[in-house]
């Protein structure tokens, strides 16, 4: 299922783009990776937020 979507967001628009950041865990200490989509405008926004 997820390939259709990321099919479907390759082929009808390149507005978008895939951000991967890494986030550590307050808890743990482990990091884990956070993915989003978002507008290629709200890409500098989405990574300068914590």
């Amino acid at each position: 299922m997820a390939k259709k979507v990321v099919a479907s967001l390759q082929s009808s628009s390149k507005d978008f783009a895939k951000v991967i950041q890494i986030v550590k865990s307050k808890k743990t200490g482990a990091y884990a990776f956070k993915e989003n989509i978002v507008p290629n405008e709200k890409v500098q926004e989405f990574i300068n937020k914590k």
